[in-house]
C-alpha cells in the first residue's frame, strides 16, 4: 500500500471513529436535547487544544454475538487539551456508542488517563453520560470500574478531580464521581445505586427517577452533588470558572488574578450590618460579599445544609476558600450534615494549598434525639478534626455569637488558626446569657420575689462580663477586635503576612479521621 493510500486509511478510520454509534444515534442524542461527547470536549476546551488518546481502541468480547459488533473509541473518549491555557486531562462517555456501557477495554482508557494526569500534575475532568456496566462482559465490566475507582483514591488530594453528570450514572458506576472532589448534575440526569424497579421491588415504593437520583435530590437532600445546572452548556462554564480557582496540583500555590478590587476599600454598611437583637437573623453572604474582591464568590453545595455556606472567592486576587455560619438558616447552629459539608470543603482546600477564611455566628450544635441518633458527635468531629489537621493559612472572623464546642470548632485560635479577628459585636462564651444565667443562678432564681426581673439583671451583667470580644481578647484567643468596616482591608493584610507560612504535622501513614 502506498504511503498515500494510508494516510488516506487512516483518515477513512478517524472518521469512523469520529460518528462514534453513527448519525442515527447522533440524531438521537440532540432530539433529546443533550450534546454528543466530542461536542461537549470541543466546547469545553481551547479551540484546537484537543489530542485524542486511543482513538482506535475497540472491546474484546466475543460472547454474546459482540465480536460482530465493533465500534472504534468504545464509547468514551479520551484525551487532554487546555481550559484557559492550562493543561487537563479530560473523558467523555459516548451514549451513542452501547449506550455508554463501560467494557474493559473502555475503562483501560480512562485509567490510562488518570495514570497521566497524576504523572503530569492536571486537573481530570470526566463528562459522565453511561448506562452502566456491560452485561456482556461481566466480572471484566466491574473489574474495569474497581481499576477505575483505585485511580480515584490515589488521585485524590494530588490532583483536582471534576465529574459532570450530563445523563445517566448508575450502579457502581456512581462511585466513581462520588470519590472526586467536584459532581456537577445537569438538570435531567440522574445517579442512584439501584433503579426504580429494584426499589420498588424490594421496598414497594414507587418513585420516579428524578425523585431517587435527580439533580436536585442530590444538591438538596444527599449531598453527593455540588451543583445543579439547567443546562450542559451552563455545566461546561462552570467547570471553566471552578478551575480557575483551583491549582494545577497539590505541589502549586493557590492561583491569583490581577486584583480588579481596592485593597483599601471599606464598607461602612458593614458597622450596622449585625441586628440589635441577639435573636434577629441576619444573611451572612452579605458580609461575605463585602470583604472578598466584588462578584467573585462561587458557592459550593448551595442547596445542601444551608446553615453553613462554602465556597471560592478572591481576596485581592488571590483564590482563597471561604466557610461561614448562616444566621439566615437555623440561626446558623452546627449539625450533621453541615459538619460533613463543611469538613469536606475545609480538606478540599487543604489538600490544594488554598487559604481558608472562616466566619462565625453560630450558637452550637442543633439539639434533639434525631440529631443526637444520627451521630451529631461524630460529624462535628469530622469538621474540628478537618480545620485541626489543615496547614494552609488561615483567618477567622467572628461577627456575632461563638458558642460552646461550636466556637472550638470553627476555626478558632486552637485549632492552628493563624489571625483571629473579632466585631465589637462578637459574643464568645461557653453558651448563651440566658441558658447559663438559668444554670448558673437557678436557686435564687428559684427563691427571688420577682424571678423575671431577677433573670433579666442577671442575664445583663452576664452579657456585660463574658458575652463580648473582650475577656477573650484579654486571654490572647482573639488577635485583634476591629471595626466591621476595616475586615477587607485587614484581611487582605493578614493574608499576605501568613501566606508563606509553614505548619506541619506529625509524621504518620494518615489520621483516623472519624468516619
Amino acid at each position: 500500500m502506498k504511503s498515500e493510500d494510508k494516510i488516506k486509511h487512516l483518515e477513512e478510520l478517524e472518521q469512523q471513529a469520529f460518528l462514534g454509534g453513527g448519525e442515527k444515534r447522533i440524531k438521537v442524542q440532540h432530539d433529546k436535547g443533550k450534546l454528543t461527547a466530542r461536542e461537549r470536549i470541543d466546547l469545553l476546551l481551547d479551540e484546537g487544544s484537543f489530542r485524542e488518546t486511543d482513538k482506535f481502541v475497540t472491546h474484546r468480547c466475543t460472547d454474546f454475538g459482540m465480536e460482530k459488533t465493533k465500534i472504534m473509541g468504545d464509547g468514551v473518549v479520551t484525551g487532554y487539551g487546555r481550559i484557559n491555557g492550562r493543561p487537563v486531562c479530560i473523558f467523555s462517555e459516548d451514549f451513542t456508542v452501547f449506550g455508554g456501557s463501560l467494557s474493559k477495554a473502555y475503562a483501560e482508557k480512562i485509567v490510562k488517563l488518570q495514570d497521566m494526569a497524576l504523572k503530569m500534575g492536571c486537573p481530570i475532568i470526566g463528562l459522565k453520560d453511561s448506562g452502566g456496566a456491560r452485561i456482556q462482559e461481566g466480572v471484566d465490566s466491574l473489574a474495569g470500574y474497581t481499576d477505575v475507582f483505585l485511580r480515584n483514591v490515589l488521585s485524590s488530594g494530588v490532583v483536582p478531580q471534576i465529574s459532570a453528570i450530563m445523563g445517566p450514572c448508575a450502579g457502581g458506576a456512581v462511585y466513581s464521581p462520588t470519590m472526586t472532589d467536584f459532581v456537577i448534575m445537569v438538570k435531567g440526569s440522574y445517579m442512584f445505586l439501584t433503579g426504580p424497579d429494584v426499589v420498588k421491588a424490594a421496598t414497594h415504593e414507587d418513585v420516579t427517577f428524578e425523585q431517587l437520583g435527580g439533580a436536585m435530590v442530590h444538591n438538596e437532600k444527599s449531598g453527593v452533588a455540588h451543583f445543579a445546572v439547567d443546562t450542559e452548556i451552563e455545566c461546561i462554564e462552570l467547570i471553566k470558572k471552578l478551575l480557575s480557582f483551583i491549582p494545577q496540583n497539590n505541589l502549586e500555590d493557590s492561583p491569583s488574578t490581577e486584583p480588579t478590587d481596592d485593597v483599601n476599600r471599606m464598607d461602612k454598611e458593614l458597622n450596622k450590618i449585625i441586628p440589635d437583637s441577639p435573636h434577629k437573623p441576619y444573611d451572612m453572604c452579605e458580609i461575605i460579599n463585602h470583604v472578598i474582591d466584588r462578584d467573585t464568590f462561587l458557592e459550593v453545595h448551595k442547596y445542601y445544609a444551608t446553615n453553613l455556606i462554602v465556597g471560592f472567592a478572591r481576596l485581592n486576587g488571590k483564590s482563597v476558600g471561604v466557610v461561614a455560619n448562616q444566621p439566615a438558616v437555623l440561626a446558623g447552629v452546627l449539625d450533621i450534615d453541615s459538619a460533613m459539608k463543611g469538613a469536606r470543603f475545609v480538606r478540599f482546600c487543604d489538600s490544594f494549598n488554598i487559604p481558608i477564611i472562616t466566619f462565625v455566628d453560630v450558637p452550637g450544635f442543633l439539639p434533639g434525639t434525631a440529631q443526637e441518633w444520627g451521630g451529631v458527635i461524630k460529624n462535628g468531629a469530622k469538621l474540628l478534626y478537618a480545620f485541626c489537621e489543615s496547614t494552609v493559612p488561615r483567618i477567622t472572623v467572628i461577627t456575632r455569637k461563638a458558642y460552646g464546642g461550636a466556637y472550638c470548632v470553627m476555626s478558632s485560635k486552637h485549632t492552628r488558626a493563624d489571625i483571629n479577628f473579632a466585631w465589637p459585636s462578637a459574643e464568645i462564651a461557653v453558651m448563651g446569657p440566658d441558658g447559663a444565667v438559668k444554670i448558673l443562678y437557678r436557686k435564687e432564681i428559684k427563691e427571688a420575689k420577682e424571678p423575671k426581673a431577677l433573670e433579666k439583671k442577671l442575664v445583663d451583667e452576664y452579657i456585660d462580663k463574658f458575652a463580648n470580644p473582650f475577656v477573650t481578647a484579654s486571654k490572647g484567643y482573639i488577635d485583634a477586635i476591629i471595626r466591621p468596616s476595616e475586615t477587607r482591608p485587614r484581611m487582605i493584610e493578614a493574608l499576605e503576612l501568613i501566606d508563606s507560612k509553614r505548619d506541619i504535622n506529625p509524621a504518620r501513614k494518615h489520621g483516623n479521621i472519624p468516619l
